[in-house]
């Protein structure tokens, strides 16, 4: 009930009043819906920025990772000519003299390839162990399948100074990923054995077994770079650089028109492993040949 002094309104100040609220509720919300709209054309222009950025970032990355590669470079060091690093016992490889590589000086393919395939540098040394060559590249699931087989032997015998082996990552299957991986992983891996070669054949083992399936774009520079990193390798700058790209490509070159076609190939002593008999047994009959 009503106080009794209450004045009662009239029914056009009722009218008014409500009206008066309706404005301001309406005004109110016009704000809100102004206020929420401009939420809104902020939030799709963020959101467009930050879809031009990785558009921009994956274009940038493709473009730095299949820019044309030079003709002429570094070999790494504890690298040769030939496009090996060779490992000795345990973390140790072979010193090498400061070399470069120039595409243009290497030698004419045959119009026929010689048989059996004669590698450069992979004959065996006077008074050396028994020499190891393998041309891999870091894609090939044979390489791997390879590596899984034979591996603990292979260092087994570099440990107990029987042999050496030298691997001669190649860029063969470049076309088997949209990013070059395999001339890409194959720089990696000079990097390393230009600058932590103590970390050469764990390097090796990691790539291996973090390897990408063919047809897609295998690991990122920077998982290749973080990788290293992992074993106690900074190959930052070297991966960014391209360094020893030439010198892959280089390498890559020398070896198909050496003859090698495929990998893993395999040379002990300079005779080319057939891949149809034990690795193992070949190697061992050569160190007693050479004992």
């Amino acid at each position: 009930m009503s106080p009794a002094n209450e004045v009662r309104k009239s029914k056009a100040e009722r009218t008014a009043e409500a009206r008066e609220k309706a404005r301001l509720i309406r005004e109110a919300q016009l704000k809100k819906d102004k206020r929420n709209k401009l939420l809104i054309g902020w939030g799709i222009v963020a959101a467009v920025v930050a879809i031009l950025a990785v558009v921009a970032l994956v274009v940038t990355t493709s473009i730095r990772q299949n820019t044309p590669i030079a003709d002429q470079g570094p070999v790494p060091a504890n690298g040769n000519v030939n496009g090996g690093v060779t490992l000795l016992a345990n973390t140790e490889v072979k010193d090498t003299e400061p070399a470069s590589v120039d595409i243009a000086n290497v030698p004419a393919k045959p119009d026929t390839l010689p048989s059996p395939v004669v590698a450069p540098g992979a004959e065996a040394e006077e008074g050396q162990p028994v020499k190891v060559v393998a041309y891999i590249d870091f894609i090939c699931p044979v390489c791997k399948r390879f590596e899984d087989t034979y591996n603990d032997a292979l260092t087994g015998l570099r440990n107990e100074g029987k042999i050496s082996l030298e691997y001669r990552p190649l860029g063969f299957l470049d076309r088997m990923s949209s990013t070059n991986y395999s001339s890409r992983a194959a720089n990696a891996a000079a990097c390393v054995a230009d600058q932590a070669p103590d970390k050469y054949a764990e390097y090796i083992d990691v790539l291996f077994t973090n390897q990408p399936a063919e047809g897609g774009a295998g690991l990122s520079d920077d998982r290749l770079k973080s990788l290293a990193s992992e074993i106690g390798a900074d190959i930052n700058s070297c991966v960014d650089d391209k360094t020893f790209r030439p010198y892959v490509k280089y390498s890559t070159q020398l070896a198909s028109n050496t003859g090698i076609t495929g990998t893993p190939t395999v040379f002990i002593d300079g005779k080319q492993w057939d891949g149809g008999t034990d690795l193992n047994a070949e190697i061992q009959a050569a160190i007693d040949a050479k004992a």
